[in-house]
């Protein structure tokens, strides 16, 4: 063994918090262990081990480094037949030079565009055709590639990782780097010009950091600097920042940690080191004055008021308690913020958040006040709440929720072996040290509400701020105060450092060119669960759950049928307003009071609704559950229906529903549900409601509502963790109060039917991107071995996975779109068939052309044999990651509970997948597309667009953003259309 360098470290009691007993028996040593067998490979240097004792919060690894200065790090974990391979690279757009902003970002597109030896696209395609998931993700400081897939496609994973570190410029093309331009632009349009506030960060970075700081651009970059980018530029920014010696390569799962070792060197081995990397030193910034800055919003209907305070970086030893400090600011019912604008009806919004990141820092709070009034008046009230704050108004019950929710949260971020990685490859970007959660730990304990206090006057009172006003259009003038600062202008562009750079030849001792074969198929089991009852004879509840000790979680899913389903037509939204106002008060607890008793234990209960079922999610710490449970009983027996949070949730539901009728991917999702259903059909609305029917609702009705909702004929229960049956049982017995009985839906009136294809159109000026939905009403509802099971298997490759037609036409050879797709969706009624993109507004009439085309041609002439075997092979395999997680596991029993299915369902839709012919396939595609009669609808500008609509040569109704005909409008020979409008 060459250059070994160990460490033996000796770990106190990992407990975070003593006198709240979390982590009591977490108490065990915890070594680097210089005596552990470790294998002995060429070019290889190990640095350290770490292992773990039963009850310690620790995630085990092995970690090395290569010749060329790649860092590994191995996590053998055999609970499930899955890995997870992470390639982290330390730049992110901080390293970027000026005027070449989101290069970062454009390089996370580009590495998924091919390699010398992986083909266009194969990528996506052969994780998926293992059954796999995969995705890229960059921020201002790293960015990361990684991939979940069954074990056996280990190999796999690393020859793809490998090639495109060390071959990927052997690919790149001028046709590829416009294709990807026009995507990146894509996704800005639809993540920021598009979406209600979405500008703000990059404003809010612009005018914090000085011109040139790293963090005064976004990491999507500027339109200007994306337009000038070069395929040159690109090359030499990936020459200087994609070297092994800038990357951590973290992989877990069930893996052998020596062969894997032995196939990373294989792989990796031969890339030589790219130039030296140095760490950037932290770069906090500091403000002399408030900094007044805004902008008008098309698509925001809420004016909202920002402060943000400069702090410092993750490393600080302060973040914690800037952490703490914006959970008691401004997170949830217990908060400053929502106490002084929520509750009293004053704001539909209000929070706090801290953003600590590897140079610098923030703190934000945000308030969204209802139309009409002041900002300027809002930004009284927020500056009085801060100079009130002190010694006071910080207590111990604050400090201690606080570390409860956030170890629940580190605590639960390990359920999957994606966690796992994703936290150890970060500690080691970052602190050079994979185990870095026992300093995480280790500063929870210690957390003082002086430290609190502390940040509180060293970083925000009496401290200048960046005060930003996002105005809409109908008051632009209604900003805090008139913009006090200039942005600077950034520096110009200069010839690249990176410009000398040349290309690093690669030695194989392999043919690279060969695609690795996976080995056999891990068995993939399906979890073992029980089936029971909870209650009484004549009152009996099904419980059906799985036991686990892999971590000390429970998760628990009480589901109603109802929901939607049982909604009168004329108090629409009544369910989703009942569920929130459950998680209001309650008979022996103020809304307050009770978020306060579940934080402490570090434990969560959620009521929600949707079409057809209300649920109460509970999920808590292992030696948590019976306090837990108790309040469970008291939310579900004891809610307490207030006339006061009637109209305060029923403001917010109803501003809300206005709200997303500025937003064009809710206007056409509103819109063609209406014409898709009906407009007098119940599923024609959101769940959300109409803003007339929420108006009807009485707090006689809300209680009448409850009363038919929580029955116990009504209700499955779901199970899954650290708890075994019989004490799940005797835990939820107090369920047998529930009254009997069963809900009873409501009828709903038939839905229009189109004998052509009509284009409806809904204008939205201003809008950078079109919407466009296409599809019909079915006539399946959901099974899992049926013809609806049938159908998603035949859209897989038309436009359900990544790799499907219709993503590869508009987004991968088009450029025209951030992302398209089409489905089926059902429940225990029919659900439509839809497409749906949002797509630059000049390519919007060819957007549709080529939806109708890719839809036409696969109806007319079927699937390809090798899409067939990518289907059967992708959807076959891909139970691996089905099964990992305990809300996965609660997901998959729920399925099982509701649809009562047989416990070899699995087994069934597996022989179904493999047994599947071409030939069934295409009379599935035949019988279930039926191009000539589905609705076209399109929301954009339509100064921009609908000329070009016009020449498609189809009928065109324009409709307003509420879904009516505008008069004059309605296509000639189409009257019957008006009703389904």
């Amino acid at each position: 063994m060459r250059g070994i360098l160990v460490r033996r470290v000796s770990l106190v009691s990992l407990s975070i918090m003593a006198a709240a007993g979390l982590l009591a028996a977490c108490s065990s040593s915890l070594t680097f262990d210089r005596f552990k067998s470790e294998p002995e490979i060429a070019g290889v240097t190990f640095i350290e081990s770490v292992d773990s004792e039963r009850n310690q919060i620790v995630i085990p690894y092995s970690k090395y480094r290569l010749d060329n200065g790649l860092t590994v790090i191995i996590h053998e974990d055999t609970s499930d037949p899955l890995v997870h391979v992470d390639v982290t690279y330390h730049v992110g757009s901080a390293r970027e030079e000026a005027r070449r902003s989101g290069f970062a970002h454009f390089f996370e597109h580009m590495m998924f565009q091919g390699s010398k030896n992986v083909d266009d696209d194969e990528h996506f395609k052969i994780v998926t055709e293992a059954g796999g998931t995969m995705n890229g993700t960059t921020n201002n400081d790293r960015t990361n590639y990684f991939q979940t897939v069954p074990s056996n496609n280990l190999e796999t994973m690393l020859w793809l990782e490998s090639d495109r570190m060390g071959y990927l410029l052997d690919a790149v093309t001028q046709e590829k780097f416009e294709v990807q331009r026009a995507t990146v632009k894509n996704e800005r349009g639809q993540n920021f010009e598009n979406r209600p506030y979405g500008l703000w960060s990059e404003k809010n970075a612009a005018a914090l950091y000085p011109a040139g700081h790293p963090y005064s651009w976004s990491v999507i970059g500027d339109i200007k600097d994306l337009d000038a980018a070069t395929v040159e530029d690109l090359r030499k920014f990936f020459l200087r920042w994609y070297g092994p010696n800038n990357a951590t390569l973290t992989i877990g799962g069930n893996v052998d940690k020596t062969e894997t070792l032995a196939l990373v060197v294989k792989y990796f081995g031969a890339i030589p080191a790219g130039p030296e990397v140095v760490d950037q030193s932290p770069m906090p910034v500091t403000i002399d004055n408030d900094r007044y800055i805004s902008y008008v919003d098309k698509n925001i209907r809420f004016p909202a008021l920002l402060l943000t305070y400069p702090t410092v970086e993750f490393s600080h030893q302060d973040r914690v308690a800037l952490e703490c400090l914006a959970d008691i600011l401004g997170s949830g019912r217990k908060s400053y913020l929502y106490k002084q604008f929520v509750l009293p009806r004053k704001a539909i919004d209000a929070s706090a958040f801290n953003s600590n990141m590897e140079l610098a820092g923030s703190l934000t709070l945000f308030v969204m006040p209802f139309p009409g009034v002041s900002l300027s008046e809002f930004e009284g009230e927020i500056r009085q709440l801060i100079s009130s704050f002190d010694a006071d108004s910080i207590s111990d019950d604050d400090i201690l929720m606080y570390k409860s929710t956030r170890e629940a949260n580190l605590i639960s971020g390990l359920a999957s072996v994606r966690g796992k990685v994703s936290r150890l490859a970060y500690y080691e970007t970052f602190y050079d040290d994979p185990n870095r959660i026992r300093s995480e730990l280790e500063a929870l304990r210690t957390l003082t509400k002086d430290d609190v206090l502390r940040v509180f006057e060293t970083y925000v009172k009496n401290k200048p701020a960046v005060i930003q006003s996002v105005v809409a259009p109908s008051d632009p003038d209604g900003v805090a105060k008139p913009d006090n600062f200039e942005f600077p202008e950034r520096p110009e562009r200069q010839a690249s450092e990176t410009a000398e750079l040349q290309p690093r030849p690669i030695v194989d001792d392999f043919d690279r060119s060969q695609q690795p074969q996976p080995g056999p198929a891990p068995l993939v089991e399906v979890p073992k669960f029980w089936r029971g009852e909870i209650g009484r004879e004549g009152a009996l509840i099904p419980a059906i759950g799985v036991s686990s000790s892999e971590l000390p979680l429970i998760t628990i899913e009480l589901k109603f049928s109802g929901g939607q389903l049982i909604e009168d037509p004329s108090l629409a939204g009544i369910a989703s307003l009942t569920a929130a106002m459950m998680n209001e008060g309650t008979q022996n607890y103020s809304a307050e009071e009770f978020e306060i008793a579940l934080d402490k234990l570090g434990s969560r209960i959620s009521v929600n609704s949707d079409r057809e079922n209300l649920y109460i999610y509970v999920s808590a710490l292992s030696d948590r559950i019976d306090e837990t449970l108790a309040l469970l009983e008291e939310r579900l027996f004891a809610s307490k229906f207030t006339e006061e949070d009637l109209q305060r949730l029923r403001q917010q539901q109803v501003e809300s529903i206005q709200a997303s009728q500025q937003e064009p991917q809710s206007i056409a999702s509103d819109v063609f549900r209406k014409l898709i259903y009906g407009a007098d059909h119940p599923r024609s609305v959101s769940t959300s409601g109409r803003v007339e029917t929420l108006e009807n609702i009485s707090l006689q009705d809300v209680r009448n509502y409850s009363q038919a909702s929580f029955l116990a004929g009504a209700l499955d229960v779901v199970v899954v963790g650290d708890i075994s049956r019989r004490a799940a049982q005797n835990k939820l017995a107090f369920l047998a109060k529930l009254p009997p009985g069963e809900t009873a839906p409501v009828a709903f009136p038939e839905s229009p039917e189109y004998d052509q294809t009509t284009l409806y159109f809904v204008d939205k000026p201003g809008a950078h991107q079109s919407e466009i939905r296409l599809g019909y009403l079915t006539d399946l509802t959901y099974d899992v071995t049926g013809e609806y099971f049938k159908r998603a298997l035949m859209n897989f490759v038309l436009g359900g996975t990544f790799s499907s037609r219709i993503n590869l036409n508009l987004r991968e050879d088009k450029g025209y779109t951030y992302g398209a797709r089409s489905g089926f969706s059902g429940g225990h009624y029919p659900g439509p068939f839809s497409a749906s993109a949002g797509v630059k507004r000049e390519a919007t009439a060819d957007s549709v052309r080529q939806f109708i085309n890719e839809i036409d041609g696969y109806r007319t002439l079927g699937i390809e044999q090798h899409e067939l075997t990518f289907m059967q092979s992708a959807i076959g395999q891909r139970d691996a990651l089905s099964y990992e997680t305990p809300r996965q596991k609660a997901g998959f029993l729920a399925k099982i509970q509701e649809y009562n299915l047989s416990e070899d369902f699995v087994e069934q839709q597996l022989a179904i997948i493999n047994g599947m012919t071409k030939q069934e396939v295409d009379q599935l595609a035949k019988q279930h597309l039926p191009i000539e009669k589905m609705i076209i609808l399109v929301v954009g500008d339509k100064e921009f667009t609908f000329e070009s609509l016009e020449d498609l040569g189809y009928p065109i109704v324009e409709l307003d953003a509420s879904g009516k005909p505008i008069e004059d409008s309605v296509a000639p020979g189409n009257a019957e259309l008006d009703d389904a409008a």
